[in-house]
């Protein structure tokens, strides 16, 4: 195995033989939960649960633990916010009695497709719901002989109701999300949100992958008529990274998290985790019908009381209504998880400035100032406070799961596009005829036709110009799309207000880079926006 954890300094958690209730079915999960009242059955089979004020992440209580090894590795600051051992130790040991006087659930499986850069994952959970959620989310071991004598590469140890005291434990608040990396495991309380799970694992492999020579990435993967025609669709939540590589003309590798090494692409996990808000049967049919399956765990989404029908257009709860499935769901998947190197990269933004064109060709350059940038935009309603359209930055489209610099993930995507003659779009999935509240969100069937276009090569022969603000170059056509939609400033009944915002994101685009100022080429500091 080439990919491992820094040290053997693992720690062990000791969990009396009757409270461990190890690799359950689904079935059994389905009981424990439905039993102990943590969520229902809705109707056609998922689970239902519920997650309390926690409806998305904490990335302002995540910590990693200072000190060991690791510590000149990690890319120290607002993402990776140091911790001492001793606070890790304090909420370790409440976690140690927490287990020896409550029963838990224990999933046992592995993170890593690919069989030389996989690593064992052992999770532990007070929920009997997040256990099934961790089972679905990692690769399962078909084998239970396998999994005798199990020793984990790392171990997540997740109690919601354990919380933290801030001014003891030097936390934000009384939730935290724990990495310690030199002692291979993660530790998780305060919050009953089942994604901390996945993406603490994320954060490993973000850690480990690139020491062994692989880029780590967070996108989807999907490959047309043969194994070796990849695309990457790299993007921040709701910019369409699932529902774009989900394909009925393409086999998905992956929907999430991905490596990508000497042999090719490879999936990192074993399920899929998507925005069911407002989800479209027509339009996205294959994403659909996991919602309606036995198996699947539903976040957040509200249901009837009496008859348990799903209502997936309720956003009562929260915007970020979620399904967690194994990638079985699915028809058309490469179940393997592996495959060849990518012939295309997509990188996704949803645009609320209504701003960007819906595609656009990027060069070397170009392609690395907006793997940097990482941009996208929040909409009014979205979260508390937020009344207008927000511009996000997250470098590499995935900053809060990146323990190292920034640099490093984009000089080895740089390498790999450069080495196998790759091809690189930014494609925007957000507004245009104005910003969100004035124009209208740009269509999925016309945003699938552009990406269709560009996997397919016909932008090979395309005409092109270059965008005056953005110097991106922009096909004049595209067979079935509207031209007008191409040129996103003939969409705005007013052009004056459309220069107004495009210079606007502009410079935004040109404040947030000046933290790679330093690092970046001559080349790459030339492809920022003009306007």
């Amino acid at each position: 195995m080439t990919t491992a954890m820094p040290s053997s300094r693992r720690l062990e958690l000791e969990i009396p033989a009757e409270h461990r209730l190890a690799n359950l079915s689904p079935a059994r999960l389905y009981e424990e939960a439905l039993a102990r009242g943590e969520a229902v059955l809705a109707a056609e089979g998922p689970l239902l649960a519920t997650t309390g004020p926690h409806t998305g992440r904490s990335p302002n209580d995540r910590f990693v633990v200072r000190g060991g090894e690791t510590e000149a590795l990690i890319d120290w600051g607002a993402v990776n916010k140091p911790i001492e051992p001793e606070a890790f130790d304090r909420l370790f040991g409440l976690a140690a009695d927490f287990v020896r006087e409550n029963p838990v659930y224990v999933f046992e499986g592995y993170a890593g497709a690919d069989l030389e850069n996989r690593i064992k994952v052992r999770v532990v959970t007070q929920r009997a719901w997040h256990n099934l959620f961790a089972r679905n989310m990692f690769l399962r071991e078909d084998d239970p002989a396998k999994l005798e004598g199990f020793e984990p590469d790392f171990t997540v140890i997740d109690i919601p109701t354990l919380e933290a005291d801030p001014e003891r434990d030097g936390t934000r608040t009384s939730t935290f999300v724990l990495l310690d990396l030199d002692r291979s495991t993660a530790l998780i309380g305060g919050t009953e949100y089942a994604g901390e799970i996945k993406k603490s694992v994320f954060a490993v492999m973000n850690f480990l992958l690139p020491q062994a020579g692989v880029l780590s990435m967070h996108c989807s993967a999907n490959y047309g008529a043969t194994s070796d025609d990849v695309a990457l669709f790299f993007g921040l939540s709701g910019t369409g990274k699932t529902t774009l590589s989900a394909d009925p003309d393409r086999t998905l590798i992956g929907d999430d998290e991905h490596g990508w090494g000497d042999g090719g692409v490879f999936n990192v996990e074993g399920g899929c985790y998507a925005k069911t808000i407002r989800l479209d049967p027509e339009a996205e049919p294959a994403i659909f019908s996991t919602t309606r399956r036995f198996g699947t765990v539903l976040e957040n989404v509200v249901c009837d009381p009496e008859t348990r029908v799903l209502d997936l257009d309720d956003d009562s709860l929260t915007e970020n209504t979620r399904s967690s499935y194994p990638i079985t769901h699915l028809d058309n998947v490469d179940l393997g998880g592996v495959a060849g190197h990518p012939k295309t990269v997509v990188f996704l933004t949803c645009d609320a400035f209504g701003v960007l064109p819906p595609l656009s060709r990027l060069d070397e350059a170009q392609a690395m100032y907006h793997f940097l940038s990482g941009y996208t935009a929040k909409v009014a309603g979205t979260e508390r406070g937020v009344t207008e359209p927000t511009a996000t930055f997250s470098a590499c489209f995935g900053a809060p799961f990146m323990p190292l610099p920034a640099t490093r993930y984009a000089e080895m995507l740089g390498e790999r596009v450069r080495q196998h003659d790759a091809k690189v779009f930014l494609v925007n999935t957000g507004w245009t005829g104005g910003p969100y509240g004035v124009g209208q969100r740009i269509s999925l069937p016309a945003t699938r036709r552009l990406v269709s276009a560009a996997l397919s090569g016909e932008l090979e022969s395309a005409e092109f110009v270059v965008d005056p603000v953005f110097g991106l170059a922009v096909p004049r056509a595209v067979e079935g799309v509207d031209p007008a939609l191409l040129d996103p400033r003939s969409t705005w009944q007013d052009a004056t207000a459309y220069d107004a915002q495009a210079a606007k994101l502009a410079q935004m685009f040109r404040d947030n880079f000046e933290a790679f100022s330093a690092s970046a080429s001559d080349e790459i500091r030339a492809a920022a926006p003009k306007g």
